[in-house]
């Protein structure tokens, strides 16, 4: 399954993966270059299994001070849109925003469910929400980036786009001693190659996409959110979930136990994967 570095994922990757994209990435990686030499490559709504703590969650890579340009050596990030198929598993992926009371209400569904998920996380809510980032880590839940602001980065020149990928990471740094495994592109489901370029360029190895779209953050109610999750679930499967939305918060009990029903574990990305 695995060839390589992390970067070299075949069966858990976008079909078509990096060569889908190859002349369009050199292409980006040219002129991420030229940017830099020309001195305007500059910065610029939408952790760890185990009870790992905000302190010991694994550092993972260094997130660079300034948009200095990517090592010809340096793999570009895999997009990543499904985990193993003979694995009867689901990861459940948040996006992470929202007022502080809703996020402990659905952090007390996932615990009273014995549940460990991925959240991504928007920059300037850790700041606003600093003490959720612990919480988070303490549970066993992993902590990943979904840029600073949730702008929409793929219509973003590079620089912007590393600016938002790039502080979000500081960020993640600052509160948790890491800038997290995952990175998530923001109102986009798929990282084009300028959003792989900066990505890589801020640190990740994996762009975090998804193959099941919960629809919560059209507040269909708790029923709809299980119903249309449980439909798209296969072994496998990334699913796409928001924080700040009371109908996920009820759902939570249902969609844990539908998934069961049908043989399937909730768990983390990095328990997916591997």
């Amino acid at each position: 399954m695995f060839s390589g570095r992390w970067g070299k994922l075949t069966s858990m990757t976008r079909p078509g993966g990096h060569g889908l994209h190859r002349r369009a990435v050199l292409a980006a990686l040219t002129a991420a270059g030229a940017a830099v030499a020309a001195g305007c490559d500059t910065p610029a709504n939408r952790g760890a299994a185990g009870g790992t703590t905000a302190a010991a969650q694994s550092p993972g890579p260094s997130a660079p001070s300034a948009a200095a340009p990517l090592s010809p050596s340096v793999a570009l990030p895999s997009e990543v849109v499904h985990g193993p198929r003979d694995t009867p598993a689901v990861a459940l992926t948040f996006h992470g925003q929202g007022d502080a009371a809703s996020v402990r209400r659905l952090l007390d569904a996932l615990a009273a469910a014995d549940t460990r998920v991925t959240v991504l996380a928007v920059g300037v809510w850790l700041e606003q929400q600093p003490e959720l980032a612990r919480r988070i880590l303490d549970a066993g839940h992993e902590l990943g980036n979904h840029t600073q602001h949730h702008a929409g980065i793929s219509s973003m020149r590079d620089a912007q786009a590393f600016a938002e990928i790039n502080d979000c990471a500081v960020t993640l740094r600052r509160f948790t001693g890491s800038i997290g495994r995952w990175f998530r592109p923001s109102q986009t489901q798929h990282s084009n190659a300028m959003i792989q370029v900066q990505a890589a360029k801020a640190g990740y190895t994996t762009c975090l996409s998804y193959d099941v779209d919960s629809l919560d953050y059209t507040d269909p109610g708790a029923a709809a959110v299980v119903r249309t999750t449980l439909q798209g679930v296969q072994n496998g499967s990334i699913v796409s979930l928001h924080f700040g939305h009371a109908g996920t918060v009820t759902a939570i009990p249902d969609l844990v136990a539908g998934l069961h029903t049908r043989g399937l574990r909730a768990v983390t990305m990095t328990e997916l994967v591997g």
